[in-house]
């Protein structure tokens, strides 16, 4: 059995629990699905953890939301945002101290996955907006910020390998990322039905490198879209010059125009200082 097909056996013997969401991210989304719950039941579940609190302002202050006044509560900012941007943003605030290790080939992918999680985050949320999908904008924030989840769980089941002592993989840059464009799908797939995550978050998961998919489905062509865009301004583990035939399918489904596409672009190369 050669490196590569050895490690990607070791892979899917990983348990299926290993910590790629916070646990107040999933009391959040399960909070988000209880009929009975409301916005100061998660107030209430952000404001147990200062560290928290602290870092769901930095990101509602931050340019991408920043408005005349600065919010100073969880409670000013629900009032200026919105109690499912607020919601939103404690899932990406609770998500960044998950994407670190102790391996240093491990800790940098996982430090660009973030940034290219929190860029496509924002990017969803923005293209909602501007497109005049106002149905979808709040989902499109967590839309965006959950589709490569299969990456994160990927890196944390090497993270784990590696600290076994019989572990004799090298762990290098280029193999870890051909591993997780291979197998990113299946295992986010796995990840979202393991957690109870609602549908509508695992069609993303599932499809978002699909070569067909649902004409119709125009929060999955917003991922989509900007994800492509993730990559051409280098926001991606992935970065590259793509061809634009590549997404005119979401393009003609969003009825975007050329100017709209190379707005979208700038506003994605401005992620660059925010997922930082």
């Amino acid at each position: 059995m050669s490196v590569s097909l050895e490690l990607k056996h070791a892979l899917t013997e990983q348990p299926i629990d290993l910590p790629v969401f916070h646990p107040v991210a999933l009391n959040i989304i399960l909070l988000n699905s209880d009929p009975y719950s409301d916005i100061e039941d998660i107030i209430r579940e952000i404001n147990e953890d200062q560290a928290l609190v602290a870092q769901v302002l930095r990101m509602a202050n931050s340019s991408a939301y920043m408005g005349l006044v600065k919010a100073k509560t969880i409670k000013e900012a629900v009032i200026r945002l919105g109690a499912r941007q607020i919601t939103s943003l404690a899932m990406a605030a609770s998500q960044v101290s998950l994407h670190s290790s102790s391996n240093a080939t491990i800790n940098g992918l996982m430090q660009g996955l973030w940034q290219h999680s929190l860029a496509c985050a924002l990017g969803s949320w923005w293209l909602a907006r501007h497109t005049g999908h106002q149905s979808i904008v709040e989902y499109a924030y967590l839309a965006g910020l959950l589709h490569d989840i299969g990456k994160l769980y990927l890196l944390k089941a090497m993270e784990n390998i590696s600290k076994d002592n019989k572990n004799h993989f090298a762990f290098e840059h280029g193999p870890i990322v051909e591993i997780l464009t291979e197998m990113h799908v299946d295992q986010g797939c796995r990840i979202m039905d393991h957690w109870n995550i609602p549908q509508i978050y695992r069609s993303i998961v599932a499809n978002h490198h699909a070569e067909h998919f649902d004409p119709v489905d125009s929060l999955l062509a917003i991922v989509r879209l900007v994800n492509y865009y993730s990559r051409k301004v280098n926001l991606s583990l992935n970065p590259g010059q793509l061809q634009p035939a590549n997404v005119l399918t979401e393009i003609e489904l969003l009825d975007m125009d050329e100017a709209q596409c190379n707005k979208l672009e700038v506003v994605m190369a401005g992620y660059h200082e925010i997922a930082c």
